[in-house]
């Protein structure tokens, strides 16, 4: 049952946060009006689609992206504030241990830990699937893909040299399909291909083929000898192809519009075709799950670091919190780093900087002022 030191906490974290998440993205948001408004009367975009379909969901989706920073920085603000005007020096005086002190701050942190996995897992896919539909129409820049690589379905391989989503051209596309002897059966080449958003009905231009036969029923070691050539020469040619311009053109943020379930497909998808941001996309999903949980670590040092009162006053500690808050990002930024580049295992990148943390607030913790 709440008491009253546990209402009192607990709405002054609530609070502190809400006020400080709110003052925050409103910056944010006015600094990304004056960056994209331009833009946004170029391109002639509704003023309801701005409103609702874009800004709606950015502050959803950077707020959630931001709230364990923005909860660590609320912690210390309020509990530096109570430690500044004697509150807490009352309540530990009591004789109450310092963990009932601390049992409100870890009920609004599951509080908002819950939100936070809610929108990560089920509220944000849908509502960034909106807001990137609506930069994909009005404002982001187009998408170059270069040297694509990949395997599909059916042992077809699939390269090309470029692809401009402006143009919507692939250039020096190639398809080679082989049997379940990776043989190649099928070698197809042209110059551009295009092909619709959503279709996989492809128009080629300056196409050379190469159907290759075999007779299995010859028993010669020699597959030059028992092999079939036909070639085929086309200035153009339309054709349908068991793939589309989405599956081979992707953006590295698409994984944040979609669910629990659709990335996981999506990964296992992309790790067949051999695709090198498979690692992004699974700190994108382990993410979701990790971040929200990040609030009990920075919850708990930034209590253990505020509660004491300091002759420097507040600004102490928040400088104190910034300094952490910084080596936290920084921590996050090396670990995903050494996952996109260097192999790390993308799972252990994603927590391992709240394992570290994790340890530092439990010694922070120990030496609190009890």
């Amino acid at each position: 049952m709440l008491r009253i030191l546990d209402r009192y906490i607990i709405r002054k974290f609530l609070s502190t946060f809400f006020f400080m998440l709110g003052v925050i993205m409103l910056l944010a948001m006015v600094f990304d009006i004056a960056s994209r408004l331009s833009e946004f009367i170029d391109n002639q975009a509704p003023f309801k689609s701005i409103v609702f379909d874009y800004y709606f969901n950015f502050l959803l989706y950077y707020g959630n992206t931001f709230s364990s920073m923005i909860i660590f920085i609320s912690v210390i603000w309020f509990t530096a504030k109570m430690a500044q005007e004697a509150e807490i020096i009352p309540i530990l005086n009591s004789g109450r241990p310092f963990t009932r002190f601390l049992r409100p701050y870890m009920i609004a942190a599951t509080i908002l830990m819950l939100m936070s996995l809610i929108l990560n897992h089920f509220v944000l896919p849908r509502a960034n699937r909106v807001r990137l539909d609506f930069e994909e129409s009005f404002y982001r820049d187009r998408l170059l893909v270069e040297n694509y690589h990949a395997e599909f379905p059916g042992n077809e391989l699939v390269h090309y040299a470029s692809y401009n989503s402006k143009e919507n051209i692939v250039n020096d596309f190639v398809v080679e399909k082989y049997d379940d002897r990776n043989r190649l059966i099928h070698f197809l080449k042209a110059r551009t291909a295009t092909v619709a958003h959503g279709s996989s009905n492809w128009h080629l231009v300056d196409v050379f083929e190469r159907l290759i036969t075999y007779n299995d029923s010859i028993d010669i070691s020699d597959q030059v000898i028992n092999q079939k050539i036909h070639l085929i020469e086309k200035h153009e040619k339309d054709t349908v192809l068991p793939y589309r311009i989405e599956d081979m053109a992707i953006r590295d943020n698409i994984a944040e519009a979609m669910t629990y379930t659709e990335l996981r497909k999506f990964i296992k998808k992309e790790k067949e075709k051999g695709n090198s941001n498979v690692p992004t996309f699974e700190i994108e999903l382990y993410q979701r799950t990790s971040y929200p949980f990040a609030t009990y670590v920075l919850t708990l040092i930034g209590v253990s670091v505020s509660s004491r009162k300091r002759r420097g006053g507040i600004g102490v500690n928040i400088a104190i919190g910034l300094l952490f808050v910084f080596i936290y990002i920084f921590a996050m930024k090396v670990t995903s780093v050494a996952a996109t580049t260097v192999g790390f295992p993308p799972i252990a990148a994603v927590w391992l900087p709240n394992f570290i943390f994790g340890i530092l607030a439990i010694f922070m913790y120990r030496i609190a002022p009890k």
